[in-house]
């Protein structure tokens, strides 16, 4: 069974999430063989994805350019999309063209709108997995519709090939697929204990943790000696911060990405070891927040369409609170740290199970394919 992965460029969420269901996928098709096409940092899957696996780098979606972790770039965004699919067609017919000796089973999107095509071109499956579609984003993303109004009907009329849509928790858009079955939250797991963690890393065990998570860009703009709550929190963060040439502050932890290379911890371990994860809220970390039982402090993000479906059902798993802009950038943390700590549980517990679902899903699409 040759299984191709279409996994979006935009953040680690996507990909973070794809991981867990490419494992799940592995342990029930014995013999897989697994392409994954995707511009993700190769060095993110080097430190997750822990089966075989032919990487073919590069881009099949554009997703939202960023000016940081916490603003966007309105006009370099649809400048992307417009280069990317004014000539989709024939980006389409050159995929087509790498996988024509594959044999592919099976392709499968989250949620690249190319990966509908080239599946309907080859004659296989295309089953897509995600919580939202890049049409239903960009038909609110500032200045999109009038500058490319064509851009979100193409999309559009991509998903509409899609065989199957596996629709994961806090979806948006997903009416464009002619067949979704609603999937569990796929979420990443810690294998680590608290305890160990914070002894393997060197963190406290008597104080509470707040980590700090803003992926790829970091909070580079943040002078973490400025934070407030040192006096009673520690910080931990694997981000990019303002570089200093003394080291950090007491009771700031910072750990390189190394650290996780070939030492059996992993970032959700991180993530469930700490009281509180203060971040922009993602699906991938919200996801990892949910299963950790771990409470969030979130920040804006700027206009991106899932973060309202996120905030609005945020309260309902997680213990969560608002932080704005300014204050997590000149450390004003202190009072909501505090007043989170407090916070009752959640009402609701909500399952993670969803990788194992999905994959049996992937396996029982190709079957019926190769049977038919």
């Amino acid at each position: 069974m040759t299984v191709v992965f279409y996994i979006s460029g935009h953040g680690f969420g996507h990909a973070s999430r794809d991981v867990e269901i490419l494992h799940a996928l592995a342990a029930i098709v014995p013999g897989l063989r697994l392409i994954v096409r995707t511009a993700v940092q190769p060095a993110l899957l080097e430190r997750t994805l822990r089966v075989p696996h032919d990487l073919r780098p590069g881009a099949c979606d554009t997703g939202i350019i960023q000016r940081s972790s916490i603003e966007q770039d309105d006009p370099r965004t649809i400048d992307a999309a417009i280069e990317f699919y004014t000539d989709y067609d024939a980006r389409v017919a050159a995929e087509v063209a790498a996988l024509s000796d594959d044999r592919v089973s099976i392709v499968v999107g989250d949620i690249a709108p190319i990966a509908f095509e080239v599946a309907s071109r080859l004659g296989v499956p295309g089953v897509a997995v995600g919580n939202f579609t890049w049409d239903w984003i960009y038909d609110t993303h500032p200045a999109m519709t009038t500058r490319a109004p064509w851009i979100a009907p193409l999309l559009r009329a991509s998903y509409a090939k899609a065989t199957l849509a596996l629709q994961l928790p806090f979806a948006g858009g997903f009416e464009v697929f002619r067949d979704v079955r609603p999937m569990p939250l796929v979420a990443r797991h810690p294998t680590r204990t608290r305890a160990e963690t914070r002894a393997h890393f060197g963190l406290p065990a008597d104080r509470p943790i707040v980590l700090l998570s803003f992926g790829g860009y970091g909070l580079p703009d943040l002078d973490i000696g400025a934070i407030d709550a040192l006096d009673r929190w520690s910080v931990v963060t694997t981000d990019r911060i303002r570089s200093a040439a003394t080291a950090p502050p007491s009771h700031v932890h910072l750990i390189p990405e190394q650290a996780f290379i070939a030492t059996g911890f992993r970032y959700e371990d991180l993530a469930g070891a700490v009281d509180v994860v203060l971040t922009k809220p993602g699906f991938g970390i919200t996801a990892e927040c949910i299963s950790t039982g771990t409470a969030m402090l979130y920040t804006s993000r700027g206009e991106f369409r899932e973060y309202d479906v996120l905030v609005r059902d945020l309260p309902r798993y997680v213990r969560s609170r608002f932080l704005s802009n300014a204050d997590v950038l000149t450390g004003r943390w202190r009072a909501a740290l505090d007043a989170l700590l407090a916070q009752p549980a959640p009402p609701e517990r909500m399952p993670a199970t969803g990788a194992a679902d999905v994959a049996t899903a992937i396996v029982s699409a190709a079957a019926v394919s190769s049977a038919g």
